[in-house]
């Protein structure tokens, strides 16, 4: 019988979960340290980076243990980025996932450094590895420091931020998230393709793909942040429209963002059909990001 999206999700959710929760203990570190680090990395989330790099691996015929570590090594890169976001001189939030950030768990000074711990490491997981190659460590841990750094993710908090009480264009929109949302979720695509050796033009392909994908989070995220539970969410709803940003929404008007999000979904799963994986869990994903009630 063909495995639904539900169980394929809880299945490599649990998986994950177990994987990075092993990693992180295993690690001789300050026990404060650690316990800030455990404490949003088991906050919970759909791991969708993850889901999306054990998916990629999977539509080319590999298995998803081959990139369980690597996977771990982006969650803990996205965390880190969540726990800096939420600190006062960003996001300033008190909740996430439904409980105190992790600077009003702890304090500020130890998110800080749980943060810089989770993104260090995450490279020195990768090259840890055993069961790669060289060549493969390389480009994992170039595209990894390439979309989490100054040229992707953090080029993307920064042009956020100064886009907050500002009018800007879909351009300018799309460019900022691409950034901010759309690198690491690119990552997690193209390093699991990566690992079966697709061909340049299924290369291109799932780029494409990937770049529309992350703009579907985002235009989801903000329809969210207007018309979402917040029981659900974990957060409240309104914060988007309470500091001003720049969001699809605002720029679009709510039947407009959702018109967006749909053509972005229609060049989505043309990118799959031209990578060839059209009619895998991938496709399914897209339409489960699109349709996500937190």
């Amino acid at each position: 019988m063909r495995e639904t999206l539900a169980n394929y999700i809880s299945d490599r959710q649990e998986a994950f979960n177990t994987e990075i929760v092993i990693q992180i203990e295993a690690l001789n570190i300050p026990d404060r340290l650690k316990q800030s680090m455990l404490y949003s990395i088991e906050a919970g989330g759909k791991r969708l980076r993850p889901i999306l790099m054990m998916a990629s691996v999977e539509a080319y015929g590999g298995s998803y243990q081959d990139v369980l570590p690597i996977a771990v090594a982006l969650e803990m890169v996205h965390t880190y980025s969540l726990i800096h976001d939420d600190l006062p001189a960003m996001d300033d939030d008190n909740y996430r996932r439904g409980q105190p950030t992790n600077h009003k768990k702890f304090d500020e000074a130890t998110a800080i450094l749980a943060g810089d711990g989770l993104l260090t490491y995450s490279f020195e997981l990768i090259t840890n590895q055993t069961n790669i190659t060289d060549k493969q460590k390389v480009f994992l841990v170039n595209q990894l420091a390439k979309a989490g750094g100054p040229r992707g993710m953090v080029a993307g908090q920064i042009l956020d931020m100064q886009a907050e009480k500002k009018n800007v264009d879909l351009e300018k929109l799309e460019e900022i998230h691409t950034a901010k949302t759309g690198q690491l979720i690119k990552y997690a695509i193209v390093s699991g393709a990566f690992m079966k050796n697709v061909s340049k033009e299924q290369m291109a392909a799932l780029n494409l793909f990937a770049y529309y994908l992350g703009l579907i989070f985002q235009v989801q995220d903000d329809i969210l942040d207007v018309t979402g539970d917040p029981s659900l969410l974990g957060k409240p709803v309104g914060s988007d429209e309470s500091n001003d940003k720049s969001t699809y929404p605002k720029l679009l008007g709510l039947n407009g963002a959702i018109a967006q999000k749909e053509f972005y979904v229609e060049q989505a799963k043309n990118s799959l059909k031209e990578a060839g994986v059209k009619e895998t869990i991938l496709e399914q994903l897209t339409d489960y990001l699109s349709d996500r009630k937190y």
